[in-house]
């Protein structure tokens, strides 16, 4: 929406949206910068609580991965006239129980009456701009490391009308509801320079977001599939329960994929469906691989060896 905008001329602006990054960087001084961020979405879970943690969780999780703190927030609401007010209530009770979680500040908000809830933030956290985590920088040779199984999107889907199975629901709401502070602060822990690129996987699904850490790479990123992690229950669920942002992920990236024709079609719905406060997708230096691994499964994160950046090829994403 903002590719037709006149580029900027501001020295400080180390990274906007002209490289599809989860969050813009504003250089302050020599050792600090500012990470700011928006995100906001209408409920995917019944309970208003669990709705508000994860739209926070979600909106906290640009800035970790651009390697940063967050630091305040700004909530953004959206609500019927009608709504009860006690579901407004326990939507920002969620949200601040989890901001508080990670040490973040509420400085206030804005809301509108409208006919659908829509609830998140506008983040704003500091980071190093010598350590910042953006799109571009993967090279070829990376191990790519993921912190969260995938799947998310199916389930809500299927929550959405009742084909869910509250064992796959309690599953992503825990998955959505953690925070990704504890994965970001394992890759800001390796030496300086571990870490080329870093994205979050959220509506892009993992397909996308690998094409845009691709593109803006100039290196192609080949994903083993069979290392993928999967929620439990999500692979019985993509039969009637792709989302429609699964199929539009799809339509836009699939150009830009090349897949063996024996990944298991479920498995492939899987890699374009829109998560929501996804993990980490990281492209860390090989010979570091190893370390930051058993790091995150120390730290209590999933860590997963998903693939390699490799030199440029027909297609930036080569499905293994």
């Amino acid at each position: 929406m903002l590719g037709g905008l006149p580029v900027h001329d501001n020295d400080r602006v180390l990274i906007d949206y002209r490289t599809s990054d989860d969050a813009g960087v504003y250089k302050l001084d020599e050792s600090r910068a500012l990470v700011q961020t928006v995100d906001f979405f209408t409920p995917i879970v019944d309970d208003p609580y669990v709705y508000g943690q994860i739209a926070a969780a979600n909106a906290l999780s640009d800035v970790y991965a651009m390697g940063g703190r967050p630091l305040t927030a700004l909530a953004i609401a959206a609500f019927p006239k009608d709504l009860d007010r006690e579901v407004l209530r326990q939507v920002f009770t969620g949200g601040l129980d989890k901001l508080r979680e990670a040490g973040v500040a509420l400085l206030g908000g804005h809301t509108v009456q409208d006919t659908e809830i829509k609830f998140g933030y506008a983040v704003t956290g500091e980071v190093d701009p010598a350590r910042v985590l953006a799109n571009a920088g993967a090279r070829a040779g990376d191990v790519l490391i993921l912190t969260k199984s995938l799947g998310t999107g199916i389930i809500a889907t299927a929550l959405k009308y009742g084909r869910a199975p509250a064992a796959a629901v309690d599953r992503a709401v825990r998955s959505m509801t953690a925070l990704n502070r504890e994965a970001a602060a394992v890759l800001q822990a390796l030496p300086q320079g571990a870490v080329h690129a870093c994205t979050d996987i959220t509506g892009f699904g993992l397909v996308g977001h690998a094409c845009e850490m691709a593109t803006a790479s100039g290196c192609a990123i080949e994903i083993d599939t069979s290392r993928v992690p999967i929620l439990e229950g999500a692979r019985a669920l993509v039969q009637g329960n792709v989302p429609r942002g699964g199929r539009t992920n799809r339509g836009h990236f699939a150009a830009n994929v090349s897949a063996s024709a024996s990944i298991d079609a479920e498995l492939v719905e899987l890699l374009y469906d829109p998560q929501t406060s996804g993990g980490l997708l990281a492209a860390v230096d090989a010979a570091e691989a190893g370390r930051a691994i058993d790091a995150l499964v120390r730290a209590g994160v999933e860590g997963h060896r998903i693939g390699r950046a490799v030199s440029a090829a027909a297609a930036w994403i080569v499905l293994v």
